[in-house]
């Protein structure tokens, strides 16, 4: 069994199993929410564990609410950005198209269909932190577009319920993460990492 799949069973269910998992997913009450960092080669083999820990959890009672930043993402750029103009676009400028593209989704996701909003509403209204669980995965799509750090930032104080962020990426010593274990290390992430 790989570290990540440990860590899974060993110690990220049985705080998600307790009756109020916050004071175990983070440190800082304004917000519940700590990171389960995997390496990117094991996406789809964290997929199939999630559905089987998603069942073993609502067998206990338990709300799993799964919001996938790649849906996030596609609805931000369906409104502002077009998929098809984006391929288009990229193709028509050539060497430098893959950059502009890039920039372009950065700038929907940072003005125009703030991702942090729409990850947001897509938790339950009133959720009960006893029961409730959010699970934001498929940050992968993201890359390279939109850093994790910066999601993370805009949760403070507006999330109730406890939640976890499924982070394709790496460790970079001291206490940097490096998402997709490409990006430059990032040392500002408040949030707990399990």
């Amino acid at each position: 069994m790989s570290d990540w799949k440990t860590r899974l069973r060993d110690t990220l269910e049985p705080i998600l199993c307790k009756g109020d998992p916050r004071p175990d997913i983070s440190a800082y009450q304004d917000m519940p929410l700590c990171i389960f960092m995997y390496d990117p080669s094991a996406e789809f083999a964290l997929r199939q564990e999630l559905s089987l820990l998603k069942t073993r959890l609502e067998q206990k009672g338990k709300r799993v609410t799964n919001v996938s930043l790649m849906d996030c993402m596609k609805e931000a750029l369906e409104q502002y950005a077009p998929i098809p103009e984006l391929i288009e676009n990229e193709r028509m400028l050539g060497r430098n198209g893959h950059t502009t593209v890039t920039h372009t989704v950065h700038e929907v996701l940072n003005k125009y269909a703030p991702l942090d909003k729409i990850v947001l509403s897509k938790v339950p209204e009133h959720g009960d932190p006893h029961r409730d669980i959010l699970w934001i995965t498929r940050a992968s799509a993201l890359y390279p577009c939109y850093r994790t750090s910066t999601l993370i930032e805009h949760f403070q104080t507006k999330l109730t319920i406890p939640g976890v962020l499924f982070y394709p990426g790496e460790i970079v010593p001291p206490a940097g993460l490096s998402f997709m274990g490409i990006h430059e290390a990032e040392h500002n992430y408040r949030a707990k990492l399990l």
